[in-house]
């Protein structure tokens, strides 16, 4: 198993090294002008600002000359300094990272719980009205658009019934900070301040079930389908004829081999997630890498850009190898070459 670990790292190793060339290029090649973003129409006419400006963050630079210096940079850790923030991005991703990660957490277990659940009862009742009803929610899951979803939900339930918080991680009424790891919840139970974890928990059920809620609808149909099938096989029907009841067929014998394929599933879902919750994010006014990544993107702040872009690479890369090894440990038939 150890060689196929160094193996993967050293393709993940590559693998980064391409993303980088590909995100740089991308970000420089979009047909759009930093300076005219970024600076005022008074400093655009001044040539000996421009031309400060330029020389600061290297835009004076061919663009093969400043992939290699942020190459150079990134091989010892440094992402580069942020143009809209002036931080460095490294410090602005480890503030932004742990709401973001947070929320991903709270909507996997979502989407991992009622998806799995839903499955089994889908494959349980096959072609009767309760599998119907959890394919038409599972399909509604993988249909609906997140943004659109999230606005219902935050009107339905903010809005109109006032049964959550708009949007935050937390009232700044009544928190106005909390240090510590940044996960709020974790850092309330630590210093015993159950109020904040009561009211992060508010805060992070509506945009936990949006996001979740397309994952859900994944593991579900993957649950269903894997279940259906494992359920016909020969050991199943000779369990069934030693006379063990169904809920032991079931959960003993048939769901834990049914649930191998939906590793891949969650894992690639808990990607997905951190990478694709940008309008989310913007729509809760979660202060999070989405969030993050969608004001670079409008200011054309490139460090930031090609930051981001590289952080959720790098996350997929490990939960992928973190998967592979997973197989191994789930199923003992499962051998690494």
């Amino acid at each position: 198993m150890w060689r196929y670990i160094l193996r993967r790292l050293g393709m993940m190793i590559l693998l980064l090294f391409g993303v980088s060339l590909i995100v740089f290029m991308i970000s420089h090649l979009v047909p759009s002008d930093p300076v005219a973003t970024n600076l005022s129409q008074s400093a655009q006419s001044d040539p000996e600002v421009v031309a400060a400006y330029k020389q600061k963050w290297g835009l004076d630079k061919p663009l093969y000359e400043q992939y290699f210096i942020y190459l150079g940079n990134l091989v010892k850790g440094d992402l580069g300094t942020s143009i809209r923030t002036g931080n460095p991005v490294m410090q602005d991703l480890l503030q932004y990272f742990p709401a973001t990660v947070e929320l991903s957490i709270f909507a996997m277990i979502v989407a991992v719980v009622l998806g799995i659940l839903f499955g089994v009862i889908s494959a349980v009742f096959r072609n009767k009205p309760a599998d119907q009803a959890l394919r038409a929610i599972s399909v509604s899951g993988v249909s609906i658009p997140s943004f659109w979803f999230a606005l219902l939900t935050l009107y339905v339930f903010s809005s109109v019934l006032g049964w959550f918080p708009g949007g935050g991680r937390l009232d700044p009424r009544a928190f106005s900070g909390t240090g510590g790891t940044g996960f709020y919840i974790l850092d309330g139970l630590l210093s015993g301040n159950f109020a904040m974890v009561g009211d992060a928990l508010a805060h992070l059920i509506l945009p936990a079930l949006v996001l979740g809620f397309f994952t859900m609808g994944l593991i579900t149909r993957q649950t269903r389908s894997n279940l259906l099938e494992t359920m016909s096989m020969d050991y199943i029907r000779t369990a069934r004829a030693k006379g063990m009841s169904e809920r032991r067929v079931v959960t003993g014998h048939a769901l834990n081999n049914a649930l191998i394929p939906v590793i891949t599933v969650a894992g690639m879902g808990f990607c997905n997630l951190l990478g694709g919750m940008v309008f989310v994010e913007k729509i809760f006014a979660w202060p999070g890498i989405g969030q993050y990544a969608y004001l670079s993107a409008t200011t054309l702040d490139f460090p930031a850009i090609c930051g981001v872009s590289m952080l959720i690479a790098f996350t997929y890369v490990v939960i992928n190898l973190v998967i592979d090894i997973l197989y191994g440990i789930i199923d003992p038939r499962v051998r690494y070459q």
